[in-house]
């Protein structure tokens, strides 16, 4: 064999090795380059996004989903969305910004549909109340229509000078009475205006708080059928019509914990909020604190009321 034949197999198997090499790594990359092309728009095909709600809900994953949300009512290839949610509920107004925004995507036309693989109580209750269908699997825990109020263990007293009676005390026993109740009846009234119509429960009933295991809530009404993710996928993909789609899969967004919602790191059970490098000579402030959460407060010792007290 002459020198330009050896030449010319050489150049060839280098070819054909490179040839491999790029079809396998193509492999291993198109499904990442799928789920890129999809958050795209353009030619992309029409798909279901599956956004996760995962533990605690605070502002900070509030904010985090919420953006999600948006990009699914702003990505014209995102015909629907699933809501995939384990999570015991969180903070009062994390719960209801995350509410208001899978409402706003309902209202702008995109179907949502929620599926509960854990527990799906309180504000994580709360958030999917928006959703056509809610899924749970028999064990699931979903329900829990409640409020949780703690207040600081001492308020404006000692060596404190304050403008007002109520100024960093949060108003008397009375009134803090009063804001649980009123949270409790927004609550419930959201339910209400959501699931009244397939609830087999009085607003009492509601009211108590209870969490209910997914075999239940389908007969009671606080849920509606049985079955996993991949069914909740379906029913989304038939409300909106498709029968060729892709599945988008966002990112959840990273959990703190739940010692970061309720700080109860004092051993009170109060939120702390700390100053970093503050001019001022304290560590941070105690403020009150509306929890629509599924379980009891770690370390709450004192100033906890409930909804139902």
């Amino acid at each position: 064999m002459s020198t330009d034949d050896k030449a010319a197999g050489t150049s060839a198997w280098l070819y054909a090795g490179v040839a491999v090499a790029a079809v396998l790594i193509g492999a291993v990359l198109a499904p990442h380059a799928m789920q890129l092309t999809q958050g795209i728009g353009g030619g992309a095909p029409d798909s279901v996004a599956v956004i996760s709600v995962d533990g605690p809900i605070t502002s900070s994953t509030a904010d985090q989903l919420s953006a999600d949300l948006r990009e699914a009512r702003q990505n014209e290839s995102i015909q629907a969305v699933v809501l995939r949610v384990d999570s015991p509920g969180g903070t009062v107004p994390a719960s209801e910004s995350l509410y208001l925004a899978v409402n706003r995507t309902t209202a702008a036309g995109i179907p949502v549909v929620a599926s509960v693989t854990g527990t799906g109580a309180s504000g994580g209750y709360m958030a999917m109340l928006p959703a056509s269908d809610i899924y749970v699997t028999p064990g699931s825990m979903v329900g829990s229509v409640g409020v949780i109020g703690t207040q600081p263990s001492s308020a404006g007293g000692g060596s404190q000078i304050i403008s007002g009676p109520d100024k960093g005390a949060g108003g008397t026993q009375a009134e803090f009475r009063d804001r649980v109740e009123l949270l409790r009846q927004e609550f419930v009234g959201m339910v209400y205006d959501h699931r009244g119509d397939r609830l087999d429960l009085t607003r009492e009933q509601v009211s108590y708080a209870k969490v209910y295991a997914g075999a239940e809530a389908t007969r009671n009404g606080v849920a509606d059928e049985i079955g996993g993710t991949d069914a909740a996928i379906q029913q989304a993909a038939d409300e909106a019509g498709l029968e060729d789609y892709g599945v988008v899969r966002m990112e959840p967004p990273e959990q703190p914990g739940l010692g970061l919602i309720l700080g109860s790191q004092n051993g009170t059970g109060d939120r702390t909020v700390v100053v970093e490098d503050s001019p001022f000579d304290y560590e941070g402030v105690q403020t009150p604190q509306y929890l629509a959460l599924y379980g009891t407060p770690e370390t709450a010792e004192t100033g906890e009321v409930s909804a139902d007290d």
